[in-house]
């Protein structure tokens, strides 16, 4: 059986005091970033800095920064990169290089979320709970929320079609998607990020501040993608985008005939940078 978010960027996230740290499972266990985890515990306005003064600092945590810290691809402001991330027990070993008072109740949500995931992997169903629980603090309707969901469940199976198609890398699972976003809304992701005054520096997910008509489009366009690469079976970047470029055409279309039903584009400017309490999600 697959790993319920082996390839769910939207689920490896998790929030401690409202803050967000990236995480990834890997070698069957999570992983965090670290300089998210310095920022959160020192508040510092430069982690990165922080981690080169705690190192030169404390010579053992140097010597066995090999052990602690491994490079793994996540989210950032430019797209997949590789970040330094450790596991809890590399956590827990930076905690100790870190005068915080912040330190025993984040050992204490390190040790919850190690034990949650273990739970998840034995129902998977309780994963796709909690993100539900975890948009609704938010503020996110729970039509919204719904509608959210199953966008994750149709890019899973999406992703999951690229793999089969030899299509596996971070780089060219966004330059599918850029294809797809392009014929379905007329721009890509980075540029719809644009449209929606998205801050650049910002690590929040597009989709998150789309519309339910968006999310419905940008849901077509990939459930047509991945039907069609199924009945078709492209190999190569060349055929893998030719198919991307015609599942996003058959949303296209179908958003242009909603557009002059309704008289009005359906790519909005809304974005949901606002407090939860005066968010509506329409």
């Amino acid at each position: 059986m697959k790993d319920p978010v082996d390839h769910r960027q939207e689920a490896a996230i998790v929030i401690f005091k409202e803050k967000e740290i990236r995480r990834v499972w890997h070698n069957s266990e999570w992983w965090f970033a670290i300089v998210d985890v310095i920022q959160i515990l020192t508040e510092s306005v430069n982690p990165a800095g922080y981690i080169k003064d705690m190192r030169r600092r404390d010579s053992q945590l140097a010597e066995g920064w090999g052990q602690i810290a491994a490079p793994l691809s996540l989210n950032t402001k430019g797209g997949r990169q590789q970040i330094n991330c450790a596991n809890t027990e590399g956590i827990f070993r930076l905690i100790q290089s870190i005068p915080s008072a912040k330190s025993e109740p984040f050992k204490r949500w390190l040790a919850k979320v190690g034990y949650e995931r273990i739970q998840e992997i034995e129902d998977p169903e309780l994963a796709q709970e909690r993100m539900k629980q975890l948009y609704e603090q938010k503020g996110y309707s729970k039509d919204w929320i719904d509608k959210r969901l199953r966008g994750i469940a149709i890019r899973q199976n999406l992703t999951d079609e690229w793999q089969d198609r030899g299509v596996n890398t971070s780089k060219d699972y966004a330059i599918l998607t850029a294809e797809i976003s392009k014929a379905t809304f007329g721009m890509t992701p980075s540029e719809y990020r644009q449209h929606k005054n998205l801050p650049s520096q910002s690590k929040e997910n597009l989709r998150d501040h789309m519309t339910d008509l968006e999310l419905i489009f940008t849901m077509l366009g990939e459930k047509m993608t991945t039907e069609i690469s199924k009945q078709e079976k492209p190999e190569g970047m060349p055929e893998n985008k030719k198919v991307a470029r015609r599942g996003g055409t058959v949303a296209g279309n179908a958003r242009q005939d909603a557009e002059r039903e309704l008289g009005k584009s359906i790519a909005s400017k809304e974005n949901y940078l606002i407090p939860p309490k005066l968010r509506k999600i329409k």
